[in-house]
């Protein structure tokens, strides 16, 4: 089995975009929560933030123990600003930015969201 590293995520911003991956049906993804989808070899989250209305996407991968678990993680916000908890140890990163906000672990890696005709996809610049 191989293992990924963080090393396999980057983060992409709307300008890096080269493909937007359609990830699914804006009803597979539940109201103010998260989702996994895989793009390639990447675990990808996908939350879908319905008290601001926003969507945000990020590397699966949580840096602390090495564990694809930030779908299944607690969303809300932190000084103004959005943010996933990990489910196993509560590290907190923004989901904007990607920083770890209580702490100093390494960034995860996000990645530009659109909603377009009941469908959701999320941008790779690979």
């Amino acid at each position: 089995m191989t293992t990924l590293g963080l090393s396999t995520y980057k983060t992409v911003t709307e300008e890096d975009v080269k493909f937007w991956f359609k990830a699914a049906s804006v009803s597979k993804f539940p109201s103010n929560g998260g989702a996994c989808i895989k793009y390639k070899n990447k675990q990808i989250a996908i939350f879908n933030f319905t008290r601001e209305g926003t969507w945000y996407a990020c590397q699966n991968l949580c840096p602390h123990k090495m564990e694809m678990v930030l779908s299944r993680g607690m969303i809300g916000e932190e000084n103004m600003e959005a943010k996933v908890a990990c489910p196993l140890h509560k590290n907190n990163f923004s989901l904007k930015t990607g920083k770890h906000l209580n702490g100093d672990l390494e960034a995860i890696a996000t990645y530009p969201v659109k909603v377009k005709d009941g469908f959701v996809y999320v941008g790779f610049s690979e």
